[in-house]
């Protein structure tokens, strides 16, 4: 038992220096030891051993307070790398990234079909690309990380629905096989919260709501720094509740769901039905916004009030410090921002303008993907993604 709790002691410290190398690139052994409270001799065959794997490395030396001079410790991000794979409306995407997020290879291919079979072979094709394209590369891989659309299984590596693709029951396990990595499955919208969490607007802030708009909306759900799941890890399914009683046909089989009249595909399906005019892209209805086009505007604020319905109820479910607005349409701050606050907050007795911020994705479309991606690197260094 007490070899045990030595063990635990020294895996719990070598997860500590790791963060602390990550969060601040160099420093002495001495500076790990007082910034962690752990002796230097602890320090010192930790970070032996990092230095070993190939993690770590001395630069230099630093200046001395009185006797010898301490030597540096830098932080390697280039030493290992993961795979994050992004499943979208009608294509896959996959990159290959360092442990500071940085994409180093980018690769996307469009379905020709939404079916089991073309997801997989896509995938595993997108795969072995961005693998092949670095050989040097290959054992330093961690893992791969996929950010999916709808509800996965982790311990069965199974994506067990997407409504909005028509997707059930889908197994990634021979992926694992085939590679020989871990395979990683997350919902897109807790991916683009974990993304969001430890790298963009919102790095380092607790409580907070991610609603990931895209062809339907999902929610990541941070509470005191931790990501809510719930039980089945379920959580977060906020395109699914009911804003309009008895309104439009959701592809889940219920009527007024909140994506259906949010999402991107409201977006441009409201403005269809308004002007007879065929778009595809969100970004052609804001132009037409911009331009001051009559039906553009009437459709985007009318959406500007479908939003605000959505999120006002998350304000009142749990009270978060932050709702951060992902997805494609988080491009678009400039158009959304005060209109959706001056929405959410006004004729409001319970909150005010200030009391919950409404930010807007620096990510942009890179959110999920790059959640996805950070998922091997927490669980190969048995870091809590928080």
């Amino acid at each position: 038992m007490i070899a045990l709790d030595h063990s635990d002691i020294k895996t719990n410290n070598k997860k500590r220096i790791i963060s602390l190398l990550i969060k601040e690139r160099e420093l002495t052994k001495l500076d790990i030891s007082r910034k962690l409270d752990i002796s230097v001799p602890t320090a010192t065959t930790i970070v032996g051993e990092l230095s070993e794997e190939g993690l770590v490395e001395e630069a230099g030396m630093a200046s001395s307070t009185g006797g010898r001079k301490p030597v540096i410790i830098r932080f390697l991000p280039n030493s290992r790398y993961t795979i994050g794979v992004d499943l979208g409306k009608d294509y896959i995407r996959a990159v290959l990234t360092n442990l500071d997020s940085k994409i180093i290879e980018d690769r996307r291919r469009e379905l020709k079909t939404i079916d089991k079979d073309e997801v997989l072979k896509v995938t595993k094709e997108l795969i072995e690309e961005v693998i092949n394209l670095d050989i040097n590369k290959n054992s330093k891989l961690l893992g791969i990380g996929l950010s999916l659309p709808g509800i996965v299984n982790q311990e069965e590596l199974k994506l067990e629905v997407a409504t909005n693709f028509r997707l059930k029951n889908i197994s990634f396990k021979e992926l694992q096989t085939y590679f020989n990595l871990p395979i990683y499955l997350e919902n897109e919208a807790n991916a683009g919260a974990l993304a969001e969490s430890k790298l963009g607007i919102a790095k380092n802030l607790n409580n907070l709501i991610y609603v990931s708009i895209t062809e339907g909306i999902g929610g990541g759900i941070f509470i005191n720094n931790d990501m809510y799941r719930g039980r089945d890890r379920r959580a977060g399914e906020i395109g699914h509740m009911c804003i309009a009683k008895g309104g439009r046909q959701c592809n889940c089989g219920r009527k007024g769901c909140f994506e259906t009249y949010a999402s991107n595909r409201a977006l441009i399906n409201s403005y269809i039905e308004k002007t007879n005019v065929k778009v595809k892209t969100i970004d052609e209805v804001i132009n037409r916004y911009k331009l001051g086009e009559e039906d553009a505007v009437k459709v985007v604020e009318e959406y500007i009030d479908n939003l605000s319905e959505g999120i006002e109820s998350l304000v009142f479910i749990f009270n978060p410090d932050y709702i951060v607005i992902g997805g494609e349409i988080s491009k678009y701050s400039e158009v959304l921002s005060q209109k959706l606050s001056d929405k959410i907050f006004s004729n409001n007795e319970f909150y005010r303008e200030g009391d919950v911020s409404i930010l807007f994705s620096s990510l942009g479309d890179d959110s999920n993907i790059l959640g996805a991606s950070l998922i091997p690197v927490f669980n190969s260094f048995g870091l809590d993604i928080r």
